[in-house]
This record gives C-alpha cells, sequence and structure tokens, in this order.
C-alpha cells in the first residue's frame, strides 16, 4: 500500500491508560478531549495550524479558564484520527495511507486546516496523497472507498466528494482492459510490464508474457464494500457501459457470498473464506436490491442461482414485488431450469401442500406468455414434426417435459387438490406435448395416489390426455390400467390397434430394393424412439407397470375379452399367413422358370 512520510521529529507522545501526553519537557497548557481518550497538549502547535482550535482557545482565554479543557466530540474518525492530527501539527513522523487519508482529510476540513493556517497544511497534503496516489490505484482506491463506508465519516466524506472519486476511479479502472495498462497485476505486488508487454524484475525484463485476467478479475474485491456503496459502485460501472453480463456475475458474486441460502451446500459458497452471516433483516434488504440491480434479461446468470434467489425470498419473507420479479425472470428461461430446481418446499404458515405449487404454475404461465408473444414454436410446426417422428427439443417441448416431470413428482402429494393438479397441467398447450407418456405417467400416479376421487373426477383428469400420442409401451400399459376410466381404456385399445394396423400396412408395401423397404419398416417401429428422449419415456413406463393394479397379463385378456378386441392376435395371424402366401406364389414362379429353361437347353443338345 502506498503512502507518503511526513514530518521529521521523533515521536514524543506516549501513551498512559486513556490519555496521550507529548514529551517535549514544556509542561501542557492545554487539554483536548475526544470520545474516551484525553490529550495534554501545548496552545501554539494546534492554533498555528488549525482555523477552530484558534477559536475555541482563545474562546477559552476570554472566560479565564486556566485549566484550558476543549471537547471535540464531533470530529471525525474519532480519537485514532486526532492522534495523527496532532503529530502532524508538531511535526513528528507518521503516514498518510489508503487507510487513513479520508479520515485525515475529513479531520482537517472539520478543523479548518487550511493554507491560511500554514504551507502546506494537512487538506492540501491529504488532497495531493488522494488525487496523485490513492486514484491511481485500483487498491488504494477501494481502501479509500471502504473507509467513506463508516458511520461517523460518511456525510463528511460525502460533502467532499470523497466517495463519489473512489467509485469514478474503481469504474474507469474496472470498465478498462486490465491487459492493456496492467491493472490489477502492479496493485496486488505482482511484475511490472515492460512496454513491450514481458515482465521486469527489479527493472530486467524477463522474457515472460503476463497472464491475461478475466473480465471478473474485480468480482471479488468490491464484494468487501457494504451494500450502499457496491450498490452506487454497480451503478456507476453500468453507466461506463460495462457489458450487462459482467454487471450480473460480479451480483451473483456477490449475492453468494452474504446469502448463506443461496447454496445447500456450505462448500459451494463463494469467496476466500466463510463469514459469518448478515442478521436476516440484512439480508432481507440486501436480496431485495439484488434483484433492483438485476437487468431483466434472459440468460445473464444461471437459472439454479435464480431458483436460489426465490428460496431464499420465500424463507426471508421478502417483497411481493421482488418475489414476482423472480417468478418472472425464471420464466423466461424456464427451459433451462431441471426438475429438482422446481420442487421448492412450501414455506407457508398453512403448508397446504409439500411443494409450493402455485410459484411453478405463475412460472409455467409468464413462460407460454413469452412463448407466444415472441413468436415461439408453433403448434403446428411441432404437429407436423411429431408425424415425421423425429420432433426436436424446442424450449416449449421442453418446458413440457419439465412440467410433466413434475407433476409425476407432486402427484403422491395427498394434500394435492385436483383442480390445482389439473391447472398446471393445463397451462401447458396441447400442442408443445409431441407425446403424451410424460402427462400418462403423472395422471396414474395422481389417481394412484388419490384413489378416493370419483368416476366424474378421473374423467375430468383424463381429459387432458390425448390417447393418440401414447406410445405403444404407454398403450399397452394403460390398457392394463384398472385406475383409467373405462372410455380411456376402450381408447387406448382402438389406437393400440390402429397403430399396430399401421405397422403391419407397412410391410407390405412394394419394393424395388429390399433392403430399402426393411429400413423403411424399422422407421415405421422406431417413430416411438423419437429425438426427444423416447428411450427415457420407455424406461418411465417399465417403472409405471410394476406399480399399476391388475398389471399382469390377465388384466389384459379380462379387458379384451370383455370388450371384444382380438384384433391383435388376429393381425399377427393375418401377418403370417400373408407371408407364407407370398413365399409359396414365389416358389411356385421359381419352378415354372426353372422347368422352361431346362427344357430350351434340351432343345439346344438335340439340334
Amino acid at each position: 500500500m502506498a503512502c507518503m512520510k511526513l514530518g521529521s521529529k521523533a515521536d514524543a507522545f506516549q501513551k498512559q491508560g486513556q490519555a496521550w501526553f507529548c514529551t517535549t519537557g514544556l509542561p501542557s497548557d492545554i487539554v483536548v478531549e475526544v470520545e474516551d481518550m484525553s490529550f495534554h497538549l501545548h496552545k501554539f502547535p494546534l492554533l498555528s495550524r488549525s482555523g477552530v482550535m484558534e477559536r475555541l482557545i482563545a474562546d477559552a482565554s476570554e472566560k479565564g479558564d486556566t485549566n484550558c479543557t476543549i471537547n471535540l466530540k464531533d470530529i471525525p474518525g474519532g480519537a485514532k484520527t486526532f492522534e495523527l492530527v496532532a503529530k502532524f501539527c508538531y511535526g513528528v513522523k507518521h503516514e498518510i495511507t489508503a487507510s487513513n487519508v479520508v479520515h485525515l482529510r475529513c479531520a482537517a476540513e472539520h478543523l479548518e486546516m487550511t493554507e491560511q493556517y500554514g504551507e502546506d497544511n494537512l487538506i492540501s497534503q491529504t488532497e495531493i496523497f488522494f488525487n496523485q496516489v490513492v486514484l491511481k490505484s485500483w487498491k488504494d482506491s477501494l481502501k479509500s472507498l471502504q473507509m467513506c463506508g463508516g458511520e461517523n465519516i460518511t456525510p463528511h466524506a460525502e460533502e467532499l466528494n470523497i466517495t463519489k472519486r473512489c467509485i469514478e476511479s474503481l469504474a474507469v479502472k474496472a470498465s478498462t482492459d486490465p491487459n492493456l495498462f496492467g491493472w490489477p497485476m502492479i496493485d496486488h505486488g505482482g511484475p511490472m510490464q515492460s512496454p513491450g508487454g514481458s515482465l521486469l524484475w527489479n527493472g530486467i525484463s524477463t522474457g515472460a508474457r503476463p497472464i491475461n485476467l478475466s473480465s471478473d478479475w474485480w468480482f471479488d474485491d468490491v464484494s468487501s464494500l457494504n451494500l450502499p456503496l457496491y450498490k452506487r459502485l454497480t451503478l456507476a460501472m453500468e453507466a461506463r457501459g460495462i457489458k450487462q453480463e459482467i454487471i450480473a456475475g460480479s451480483l451473483e458474486h456477490y449475492a453468494k457470498k452474504y446469502l448463506p441460502g443461496l447454496s445447500r451446500r456450505k462448500s459451494a459458497q463463494m469467496g476466500p473464506a466463510a463469514i459469518d452471516p448478515p442478521p436476516e433483516e440484512d439480508q432481507k434488504i440486501l436480496l431485495e436490491e439484488i434483484d433492483r440491480l438485476l437487468p431483466m434479461q434472459k440468460g445473464l446468470v444461471s437459472t439454479k442461482f435464480l431458483f436460489g434467489l426465490l428460496r431464499t425470498a420465500l424463507i426471508l419473507r421478502a417483497s411481493p414485488p421482488c418475489v414476482s420479479n423472480l417468478e418472472k425472470r425464471i420464466g423466461m428461461q424456464l427451459d433451462q431450469a431441471t426438475l429438482e430446481d422446481l420442487l421448492m418446499p412450501n414455506f407457508s404458515y398453512s403448508m397446504e401442500t409439500l411443494y409450493n405449487f402455485e410459484c411453478v404454475l405463475r412460472m409455467v404461465e409468464h413462460f407460454m406468455a413469452i412463448d407466444q408473444a415472441t413468436g415461439g414454436a408453433s403448434p403446428c410446426s411441432i404437429e407436423d414434426e411429431r408425424l415425421l417422428g423425429s420432433p426436436s427439443l424446442t424450449p416449449v417441448t421442453m418446458v413440457a417435459k419439465l412440467i410433466d416431470g413434475y407433476l409425476a413428482e407432486v402427484a403422491p402429494d395427498v394434500n394435492l387438490k385436483l383442480p390445482k393438479f389439473m391447472s398446471l397441467a393445463e397451462a401447458v398447450p396441447e400442442y408443445a406435448r409431441p407425446m403424451d407418456d410424460g402427462l400418462y405417467r403423472a395422471i396414474d400416479i395422481y389417481l394412484k395416489s388419490h384413489p378416493l376421487l370419483s368416476d366424474s373426477e378421473r374423467e375430468e383428469l383424463c381429459r387432458f390426455m390425448d390417447c393418440q400420442k401414447l406410445s405403444l409401451e404407454a398403450c399397452t400399459h394403460a390398457a392394463q390400467n384398472e385406475r383409467l376410466p373405462l372410455r380411456i381404456i376402450v381408447q387406448v385399445l382402438f389406437f393400440e390397434q390402429l397403430q399396430l394396423r399401421t405397422s403391419i400396412a407397412g410391410c407390405f408395401l412394394v419394393s424395388d430394393n429390399l433392403a430399402d423397404g426393411s429400413r423403411q419398416f424399422r422407421s415405421g417401429l422406431g417413430a416411438a424412439s423419437q429425438e426427444g428422449g423416447w428411450n427415457t419415456a420407455v424406461r418411465e413406463n417399465q417403472v409405471l407397470k410394476g406399480g399399476s393394479s391388475g398389471g399382469g397379463g390377465g388384466g389384459s385378456s379380462t379387458w379384451r375379452k370383455k370388450f371384444g378386441f382380438k384384433f391383435k392376435s388376429q393381425m399377427c395371424s393375418a401377418q403370417e399367413g400373408s407371408v407364407t402366401k407370398q413365399d409359396n406364389a414365389s416358389g411356385k414362379v421359381e419352378k415354372e422358370r426353372g422347368k422352361e429353361q431346362k427344357h430350351k437347353k434340351n432343345l439346344s443338345w438335340e439340334g
């Protein structure tokens, strides 16, 4: 840390308990009281440097006070700063540093230590050091700004524009490429750079190149500031044109340092060392301020970080606007969330449900509103992709898959009422689901966990499921699922047979290339492995099979006998018979061709 050495005399100050004495050989003729400390000094050195001290000493003399005692209760920096002021007045050796220059400058202004009361007085000396040394260094500017945050120094620093000048200095340096001018490398005790860019040790070039610094090199430094100063610095940096994603990164770093609730694991807490968390009220104020400072833009921070902010906001009972803003931020990038993110415990006093269902519903509604407003994936485009057998993972389809998984996770909650469950299922438009296997799984779990639902309620719930969009695996499971309403099972069986019939019809397409025909047949049956993760859906349905009542083959047989569905066995038999007929026909043609060729050969031999 840079410093300015002042004074030439040896230190003649001695401390005895709560009192300082100047041992110059002359008896003290004035006592200056600052806080709980007494300074036994001499009048002349003080009045010759300070206008305030000159007036106070003159007033005491007019009153005939033989024991001159002056109380300086409002001096910036308190007793520690006045000790340095006294040493300056006596010409005793001392140093001005980035740690004390703010207090000394404010105290000098308070005591009117101008050039009128002596050349190179304390005001001019502190200004020179502050402007020519402190403001040119990142580290010193930061240290002085930290000093501006003291409770008894803030108004004085503001009045003298010290805080503003420190902030501007830091903002300029943060907005400048650190690799161009060498900071903060020089500030942090690293080697100097030569004009050619190589590193210098003791003025000798080492030939090594300096390490490029990333744009987040200042995050940890500024996180040492208190919230009001950090906020002002952030706004100044934003005004200087620093990119929004860099500002957001700094806010995330600052929040993670002081909001322990953001991380479920203590080891994930950022910063050089763990710190004592601030009181909950201070955490709440910080969180709401972070929300106000964070730009409302998609992708600036991770979705996981936003969920952490939301969980913390719910725990700390943050203001409704803050919670609403965080829900909207998450809604903007909900397609980047994971199922673990959505499973937020319900922190309300009512504890109506295990998880915070309402938050998720509002986030989904916000996502869908933005997707439709910005012209996201249209119903027609998704439907066309589904029919082609390769639906792409658009944001809306990813959210649909995520919500279906969430519904399956919360479905076992016995306190989750049917209207709430259906409201979230309905929040995802039908076109967003290329296939309905995930939704079927969630509905089946809900039916299993809520066995007291009436027939009409089961019917109402199952209307969200499109039986035509179930895979063969899902159809097979649903056909055996006695929890489903009768009408749904009939529909499932019908569309299952329809899918099988369509697949079998593809076997009889005439093709010149047998290999191509085989591939087309496999492609027709492989539609169930669409790129949205059909293998995963099949595995999920395997799990469902184990949980269904009447899950054995007997259940399927019972339903088929009851409704007269014998299509599957008949169609398989038809398929086998057709193949056999084809083989027999082909054999007959080959035999006739053989006879004809043999007959021609005999004629040629006879000739």
